[in-house]
């Protein structure tokens, strides 16, 4: 049985009220609200026999970087594969399939096929624009989306989510105009849109826009942070603000409420606990015990080496909390990922085994180890994923090492560069004044 959804895609085996259930879970996708798994949980009860609710919702288990969810994607894939699939679904399932294998490239180009051909495939579109993220493709966060803007209207279901995709992708191609526009315009159509609010903070971040960035964020926090799974980012956009400023309290308070009150085991929350804590941590800020809660979650994945760039954020914390144990398991996790034959191998390889050993060598004093390892590295950042907002925290390490190594013409260099991508940045003219008051005192 065939039928379309609201924008006129071919859904198979799906009745009324599975369709509907299906078409609410994108929604609550493209927003980051509610429970999409549970309400797919619910297209599935409907429309056993409908494909797309099992694939989509092994999209789900597999786009949070989760190495316990693996299991359960790959066993939503078999239900898939027992039904009759259209051609769009069978590409589907063929991604799917390549996410499970840890073959992320791969999946990125299955989904970039289907998006030709259905580029009113919200699911494709959004779940290709997540892994461009995870694998650092800048140029295609961006035309992914560019190619199939035509297609779409302001008339149509979703089209706030796709102004807002293509807006974060503009950012990570440094056209902030043509970004922040899209992105105001998403959060126009939809206040609910947790990533279109989120494009317009990493263009405020990447000019340095904090007491803008600040008004952004603040201006109406519910419509974003309200029963959403992403909110926990954005309130990290919001303290990398009030850090910038050098608000301290403030990015406390943000830490310890909606940051990481909740002690969340999310890996991609961790990650923004662990990335702030890091940059207070090379302020000389003492963060008191904070670093043992975000270490105890997580500790149970330490092992995972499924993903270099959670790798070196779990490096933080065990560097912060110290724990020699664990932070020995992660490296001995990627020497064994190096070994193996999917897209994290050459992640690991290329660039997280080099970040990961720098921030051990960062915890235990030795910055010259630390500068040595991040410089070949931060140019080709992007290939082990992240944002260029969250790999900026690599050019904060390396300045840092630099001026604890005694490499003051490092440490200088690197610090006009900052200067000059950031002039409003009160963190880059503290680095050229520290950098000149090191010349003075040699």
């Amino acid at each position: 049985m065939q039928t379309r959804d609201s924008l006129g895609v071919p859904v198979s085996g799906a009745s009324p009220e599975g369709l509907a259930r299906l078409e609410t879970a994108v929604h609550q996708f493209q927003c980051y609200i509610g429970d999409p798994v549970a309400t797919l949980a619910g297209a599935a009860e409907a429309s056993p026999q409908m494909p797309m609710g099992h694939l989509f919702n092994a999209y789900l288990h597999l786009l949070g970087t989760e190495p316990g969810l693996v299991a359960t994607a790959r066993e939503l894939r078999d239900r898939a594969a027992r039904l009759p699939m259209n051609d769009r679904e069978k590409g589907h399932f063929q991604a799917v399939s390549y996410l499970v294998e840890g073959r992320w490239q791969a999946a990125a180009r299955a989904l970039e096929d289907i998006s030709i051909a259905y580029p009113r495939d919200a699911i494709a579109l959004q779940a290709g624009h997540v892994i461009d993220f995870f694998i650092g493709d800048a140029r295609m966060l961006r035309d992914r989306i560019a190619r199939a803007l035509p297609a779409w209207d302001a008339h149509m279901p979703g089209y706030h989510a796709v102004l807002g995709m293509h807006a974060f992708g503009l950012e990570e191609m440094g056209e902030y105009g043509r970004a922040e526009a899209q992105g105001r315009k998403g959060v126009e159509l939809e206040p609910r849109d947790g990533w279109a609010q989120h494009a317009v903070a990493h263009v405020m971040e990447m000019q340095g826009r904090q007491r803008e960035g600040i008004a952004w964020m603040r201006a109406d926090p519910d419509a974003w942070s309200r029963e959403s799974f992403f909110c926990v980012h954005n309130w990290w956009h919001l303290a990398l603000y009030h850090l910038e400023l050098g608000d301290i309290d403030e990015v406390l308070a943000l830490f310890d409420g909606p940051i990481y009150g909740a002690r969340s085991g999310v890996v991609l929350d961790m990650i923004d606990a662990s990335a702030l804590l890091w940059r207070l941590h090379l302020r000389g800020i003492d963060v008191g015990d904070r670093w043992q809660a975000v270490a105890d979650r997580w500790e149970p994945i330490a092992g995972a080496g499924s993903y270099a760039f959670n790798d070196a954020h779990a490096m933080m914390a065990f560097v912060g909390a110290d724990r020699p144990d664990a932070m020995r398991s992660v490296i001995e996790a990627q020497i064994a990922a190096m070994q193996r034959e999917d897209d994290n191998a050459r992640f690991t390889s290329e660039v997280g085994n080099a970040v990961t050993l720098a921030i051990k060598a960062f915890g235990d004093g030795n910055y010259a180890e630390t500068v040595r390892l991040l410089r070949p590295v931060r140019n080709i950042a992007n290939r082990f994923g992240g944002s260029h907002a969250q790999r900026d925290l690599l050019d904060l390490t390396l300045i840092e090492a630099a001026f604890r190594a005694g490499q003051g013409a490092l440490a200088a260099a690197l610090a006009a560069e900052r200067r000059e991508a950031k002039p409003a940045s009160p963190l880059a003219r503290l680095f050229v004044e520290r950098a000149k008051a090191t010349r003075l005192a040699a």
